[in-house]
């Protein structure tokens, strides 16, 4: 037991929570390891900002084939799809997050229960910002960035076969890779406004499967873990 009060900012990719419909499984069993790791450390409070995965695509993708696209327009139905995903991770942890789910990072509560859900928040900024701004409100030094991807890659291994994965890389090296501009339902490994502020406050990113939760539970202990680490 510590009594130190010690928060993890998590990132929770939509592609995992709900990469077509919700992945019940992976949702059981993430909040099976969360009950663990509350038992273990009665100091450690989760932050879990959640995106919005497939339906937010889907429902972007339908918007785009009907009428004249706005960047706007299309971030805004991302957004609700981060609270819908969101709304339903606050749900399966009840017994430890009492407040309401988190749509504006700037100002979020101090975290009441022992786990905080925060969604998307406004056009312009995805999930990934959210959290970095979350991390820098409850002073924690690390965000935990978990995907369908394993390691960032030195370019999209899906497009370029001479791709090689990254144990390390810094900041300054990561946003030459991703540049600097944000589009509704780019597809990076850490969004581009996120890595400029992440950079500029001085927060890593650990970037890693989000479903391999044996390895998460490595990342949190601070052990040896498969990933890349953004500094």
């Amino acid at each position: 037991m510590h009594n130190r009060t010690m928060v993890t900012v998590i990132s929770l990719g939509g592609s995992i929570v709900a990469p077509d419909g919700v992945d019940v499984q992976f949702l059981k069993n993430f909040v099976g390891l969360i009950r663990e790791l509350l038992e273990e450390d009665a100091g450690r409070r989760f932050v879990f900002v959640v995106g919005g995965g497939g339906p937010a695509r889907a429902w972007q993708n339908a918007y785009r084939e009907i009428c004249q696209a706005s960047d706007d327009e299309a971030d805004w139905i991302g957004v609700m799809a981060t609270r819908l995903n969101a709304q339903l991770v606050k749900a399966v942890m009840s017994e430890w997050c009492p407040q309401d789910v988190v749509t504006d990072p700037t100002v979020a509560e101090p975290i009441a229960g022992r786990v905080l859900v925060a969604a998307g928040w406004k056009p312009g900024f995805s999930s990934d910002y959210d959290a970095v701004l979350l991390a820098e409100r409850f002073g924690a030094k690390t965000v935990v960035n978990l995907s369908n991807i394993e390691k960032v890659y030195t370019a999209d291994p899906r497009k370029d076969p001479n791709a090689r994965p990254l144990d390390r890389v810094s900041w300054a090296d990561f946003r030459a890779m991703v540049g600097d501009e944000w589009v509704p339902g780019k597809n990076v490994p850490f969004d581009p406004i996120a890595s400029r502020h992440a950079q500029e406050t001085g927060i890593r990113v650990i970037c890693a499967a989000g479903k391999d939760l044996g390895n998460l539970r490595k990342i949190i202990a601070g052990g040896e873990f498969v990933g890349t680490v953004i500094e």
